[in-house]
């Protein structure tokens, strides 16, 4: 089976297209959709760390710190410190975005919480796919360098399929994060049912990016695998 067509093309890089495409439509939604419910200010006019701190304390969770981020990105829950990190707009805002992902981050912290296993297992999964992610590609082509060695181009392979993974694992964690969020912040009465509907739509936007970048990396997989199969005929 032949895999070029002329000029040396490879239809593989079409997989490597899809995923750039993917990954690029999803920035664009969520940044999109992000900044059009930032501009909605929510009718209780709590602040997405007043969000936070109300939720976590309503689950009876007393020992996760909220805190500031310096820059205007990087929203997470750490589980080893055990911390709600918002970025400086989304701690201050009192918008349906950054109460949403408030919610959102400590969505996350009752799911440590509550021992939910998909979380404990990306956890568990994260050093392996750290080194999976950072070394597997250098590893097959340094393969490639050394004459397609064979042994190091298949390692590097299996390392890079450990980075994927993680992301195949994240993507229950954070669609459920975002469930828990919808149904906290109208639960505790931080936002109306109307302004849920837009939290709902950002948190939405959000984890399409984390399906867009699971879809990417699954592609670059398969495309890998592909080229080392013909390699190897």
């Amino acid at each position: 089976m032949r895999y070029s067509y002329g000029y040396g093309f490879d239809f593989t890089y079409v997989l490597v297209l899809i995923g750039f495409v993917l990954c690029l439509g999803a920035s664009a939604l969520v940044k999109s959709t992000m900044k059009k419910y930032s501009k909605v200010r929510c009718s209780t006019g709590i602040s997405g760390a007043e969000a936070a701190v109300r939720i976590l304390r309503n689950e009876g969770i007393y020992d996760v710190q909220v805190e500031c981020l310096s820059g205007d990105s990087g929203d997470h829950y750490d589980p080893r410190s055990k911390t709600v990190r918002l970025s400086r707009a989304n701690f201050h805002s009192a918008s349906v975005t950054a109460v949403g992902v408030a919610a959102h981050e400590c969505g996350h912290a009752i799911q440590h919480e509550k021992g939910y296993a998909p979380l404990s297992f990306r956890t568990a999964l994260l050093p392996a796919a750290n080194i999976g992610s950072r070394w597997g590609v250098p590893m097959i082509m340094l393969g490639m360098l050394f004459s397609w060695n064979q042994w190091l181009i298949t390692i590097g392979i299996w390392a890079f399929a450990l980075g994927v993974l993680f992301q195949i694992v994240t993507l229950p964690v954070e669609f459920n994060a975002s469930h828990r969020a919808v149904i906290k912040v109208e639960e505790y009465g931080l936002m109306t049912h109307e302004e849920n509907v837009g939290c709902k739509k950002v948190l939405t936007a959000a984890a399409l990016t984390y399906v867009a970048a699971a879809a990417s990396a699954i592609l670059q997989l398969l495309r890998l695998f592909l080229l080392n199969n013909r390699r190897r005929r």
